[in-house]
């Protein structure tokens, strides 16, 4: 895989992650809703790629569902670690191209505000693996960002997330 991105995936984060909780703020009421979407029964199995700090885990944690989050960054995951007051949500440093699960360990893979930092051949990668732990009957959820509809917020929105975005 692309080495390079790897390196710069864990020093960017490296840098970003005592600040990232701020990001948060401008998204924290979209990770209930990403909950609600799934439609799982309850007691799912869920899978948060590229956790993060968590936030997105913690949102599935709190409604009883196992959840496991996982991503690259150590110092990301040491957030998430930190912060989790839940004993069914656990965290690994994992590589989401090859992901230590076997075929149809979950009902529910998300992937929350990532996708759009990776290189195509890598998020191509992210989605196959995601679709094999995935059972067929379960869902897939990717959320990302999309532009607001009037010039100004776009404008101001478009600024601000370009301020701790990769590259």
């Amino acid at each position: 895989m692309d080495e390079e991105y790897y390196s710069y995936i864990r020093k960017f984060f490296r840098r970003l992650a005592s600040i990232y909780a701020i990001a948060d703020l401008f998204v924290f009421w979209m990770r209930d809703k990403v909950v609600d979407f799934t439609d799982a029964r309850s007691g799912s199995r869920v899978l948060d790629v590229a956790t993060g700090t968590g936030k997105q885990a913690f949102a599935f944690a709190k409604r009883s569902y196992n959840i496991v989050g996982l991503d690259l960054p150590k110092d990301m995951l040491r957030l998430a670690n930190n912060n989790n007051r839940y004993e069914n949500a656990k965290f690994a440093v994992a590589d989401a191209t090859n992901m230590p699960f076997d075929k149809v360990s979950f009902d529910v893979s998300c992937a929350s505000f990532a996708l759009h930092d990776m290189p195509f051949v890598v998020r191509e990668k992210v989605l196959n693996e995601m679709v094999r732990v995935t059972d067929p009957q379960g869902i897939i959820v990717i959320v990302d960002y999309s532009l607001l509809e009037t010039r100004i917020l776009r404008h101001v929105f478009y600024h601000f997330v370009r301020l701790y975005e990769s590259k």
